[in-house]
């Protein structure tokens, strides 16, 4: 290897680019097996942020904005749902020489990185709290949900950094997202909710999304976990939480004290999560090395 000792120490550094067709903007820490962070509808790669410190010393950290979102432009030459993502960031991919990675997602970018999955570009997958596992269509809870919230997002912002500078605030508007959204930062409060009124890729998102599910996922031949937070108020069991296309070894578990968006809630539980998925694209018998605190069910 030509890298010198220094310059593999150094790796940690964030390293922001885009793509060279323009198309995914994304970060990129440590060193090791590639592994690609993919976040929900309304947010960017910032959500990563609370777990980034543990996990670039073990892997080579993609962190992305899905199309749309973030720095990254509205998808034009495919369908701006969880499969058009996957084929855009398999191009993604090729581009940077990775053939295949781990991939761990949050909601609509747990759903991403099952489609990836299926093109056959995960070493392993860690989908948290994943979007798509509803049946046929999203539940009219969800779309109501989502469409309230983003109206009064919208409509506060210009109060916004006021309101979310209390705790109540932060809990009025995140209490939905987060499992114990007063603990939240303001800073990091204000930017959810920019970058959820914000992101130009929402609406088509929103739209193509809610009108199908996640399907032919059996055939999925790398480490699968699912991993619920304790207090997600988004995706509620009876509604949204069906294993029916999943493949059947699926490891499910539950997140105690997490929202929808459990980075913030707990992110010590989250990382040592992805890492342990990770961990069974090789370990033998499907035994982890590490033992998270989570409820397995």
């Amino acid at each position: 290897m030509s890298a010198s000792a220094n310059e593999n120490a150094i790796e940690h550094v964030a390293r922001q680019r885009m793509s060279a067709n323009g198309a995914i903007h994304y970060e990129r820490s440590g060193q090791g097996e590639p592994l690609l962070l993919l976040h929900g509808i309304g947010s960017s790669l910032r959500i990563w942020d609370p777990v980034l410190p543990m996990l670039t010393s073990r892997y080579d950290v993609i962190a992305v904005d899905l199309p749309g979102h973030g720095d990254s432009p509205v998808l034009n030459d495919d369908t701006p749902d969880a499969a058009g993502f996957a084929r855009a960031l398999a191009d993604f991919m090729d581009e940077l020489g990775i053939e295949t990675a781990h991939l761990a997602g949050n909601s609509l970018g747990g759903w991403t990185a099952l489609e990836l999955a299926k093109l056959g570009r995960a070493r392993s997958v860690v989908a948290l709290s994943p979007a798509g596992l509803w049946r046929r269509r999203a539940p009219g809870y969800d779309i109501v949900l989502f469409r309230v919230s983003r109206w009064l997002a919208r409509t506060l912002l210009p109060v916004a950094p006021t309101v979310l500078a209390s705790s109540i605030g932060r809990t009025l508007f995140l209490a939905h997202l987060i499992g114990r959204p007063w603990r939240l930062p303001p800073s990091a409060a204000l930017e959810a909710v920019r970058t959820f009124v914000q992101a130009p890729g929402f609406e088509p998102t929103f739209r193509a999304t809610t009108r199908e599910s996640f399907a032919d996922g059996r055939q999925i031949d790398v480490p699968v976990t699912v991993a619920w937070g304790g207090r997600d108020r988004v995706l509620l069991p009876r509604l949204a939480r069906f294993r029916d296309e999943l493949p059947p070894r699926t490891r499910w578990l539950t997140l105690p004290g997490c929202g929808h968006v459990p980075t913030y809630d707990d992110a010590a539980l989250v990382a040592r999560t992805i890492l342990s998925g990770t961990h069974l694209a090789w370990a033998s018998g499907g035994e982890n090395r590490s033992t998270p605190a989570f409820h397995q069910r």
